[in-house]
């Protein structure tokens, strides 16, 4: 598999670290009321089939965050933004 980063254009795949489901949204409160939804949000997490957005580190590479869009059963990339742009468009939305 072949990631085409933003910054350093395609590399292999193995200079990148996955890091989870970028679609999970952050609770807002450090209140301890919002406990149940910190659990969620550390610790439950879904392994879909099909397409799926997932943070991933260019850790031998520019070390940018980025959000790769790809299929987890043909590991077809669909396509790459920084993780910045990603949390903007969220907002925006």
């Amino acid at each position: 598999m072949r990631i085409n980063c933003p910054h350093c254009g395609t590399r292999p795949v193995e200079e990148f670290t996955f890091n989870g489901d970028a679609s999970v949204q952050r609770p807002a409160s450090n209140d301890p009321k919002t406990m149940d939804q910190w659990f969620d949000y550390v610790y439950l997490r879904d392994n879909p089939k099909g397409r799926f957005d997932e943070y991933v580190h260019h850790s031998s590479g520019c070390r940018a965050w980025l959000v790769v869009t790809r299929d987890t059963q043909t590991h077809e990339v669909f396509g790459v933004v920084t993780a910045r742009d990603h949390a903007k468009k969220r907002v925006k939305a």
